[in-house]
């Protein structure tokens, strides 16, 4: 799992492909910051799929929960495989 704030940028992946390439999954965190920044979440969505097509991607934020339960929902998958 790789976390990839939305305060981080959105080419984080194309300075650390290594990270995005090895991860099964990604997880755009701080979503609730999105209306003050300028941010392109489709360029990090995009940035993310050009280095791992397979890659699922979990749009969350910490600090209203939003997301959090299409992601645990993928977790509790994977664990009662």
């Amino acid at each position: 799992i790789v976390v990839l704030s939305v305060t981080e940028g959105e080419d984080k992946p194309l300075k650390y492909p290594l990270m995005f390439r090895v991860c099964d999954v990604a997880l755009l965190n701080k979503i609730d910051l999105l209306p003050y920044l300028d941010y392109d979440k489709e360029a990090a969505v995009q940035n993310i799929l050009n280095i791992n097509p397979q890659m699922s991607i979990f749009e969350i934020s910490a600090k209203t929960e939003e997301g959090f339960d299409a992601w645990i929902q993928w977790l509790n998958q994977k664990l009662h495989r």
